[in-house]
């Protein structure tokens, strides 16, 4: 079931958790500022990004948070190849005492993770993050037509099984990365992050839950237009779509 944006934290499903995951599409503003929303309810010790690695994480202090353009400037977003840095700065405009943290992986990581494994890229234990499980068939043949179509069916069929390893490894250290944040400040802890990272059936909660089963999590996953994104999610909110033309355009 979809639900219109409505009170989550004050005796909501987020009330008194650990760790709450806030899905979002990328490109989407709305998803956004429902985040920052959430965030300022929350008022969380720590905020893990999807989008930050850790030596960006690093930067951000109360001070600069309160600039924007600096802040941009600081985190050499233009570069990041993320959508516009207006959309995720209400974020850190909600948070701006919180601690920051990064859990996005390094393209060079990513490529030795490719070539040599998951265990060459994962900052953490990868047994106890359960990455050594190999996932099951129905579940592979899932995630790799979900990146087969995220590339538009551009995608070498040889990669697909590189493509859903990368993804676990993203999934991974997200969950690190709330692990270092709990430890070390507490909870609340936010995870900002894609819905596909976001989802309880496989996504980083999963991998959360493998390492430190003790916290209590929650996910919220956003759609467009009444649209529920795919998985599972402890709540399920819709947006207005973000009008983002084809996005297989470049591929053709």
């Amino acid at each position: 079931m979809l639900f219109a944006p409505t009170a989550l934290v004050a005796g909501g499903v987020f009330d008194g958790l650990d760790v709450v995951f806030l899905g979002e599409l990328h490109d989407n503003p709305a998803h956004h500022l429902r985040q920052a929303e959430i965030v300022t309810e929350l008022a969380p010790r720590a905020l893990v990004f999807e989008m930050l690695t850790q030596a960006q994480a690093d930067v951000v202090t109360p001070e600069l948070v309160k600039d924007a353009a600096a802040l941009e400037a600081a985190l050499n977003w233009n570069a990041s190849g993320w959508p516009e840095f207006s959309m995720y700065y209400p974020i850190f405009a909600a948070a701006p005492e919180a601690a920051y943290f990064g859990a996005a992986v390094p393209r060079d990581v990513a490529r030795a993770a490719m070539a040599e494994g998951l265990h060459t890229g994962f900052r953490g234990d990868v047994e106890d993050y359960g990455l050594t499980t190999p996932l099951p068939e129905e579940q592979q043949a899932q995630r790799e037509a979900l990146q087969l179509a995220a590339h538009c069916d551009a995608m070498p069929e040889e990669m697909l099984p590189v493509m859903v390893d990368i993804q676990r490894l993203r999934d991974a250290e997200l969950a690190y990365s709330a692990v270092q944040a709990f430890d070390a400040h507490g909870g609340p802890v936010v995870v900002i992050t894609g819905n596909g990272h976001a989802r309880r059936d496989w996504g980083a909660p999963v991998y959360l839950m493998e390492a430190a089963p003790g916290l209590r999590i929650a996910s919220l996953g956003q759609g467009e237009d009444d649209v529920a994104p795919s998985g599972l999610f402890d709540v399920v909110e819709s947006a207005p779509a973000a009008d983002r033309g084809d996005p297989c355009a470049a591929f053709r």
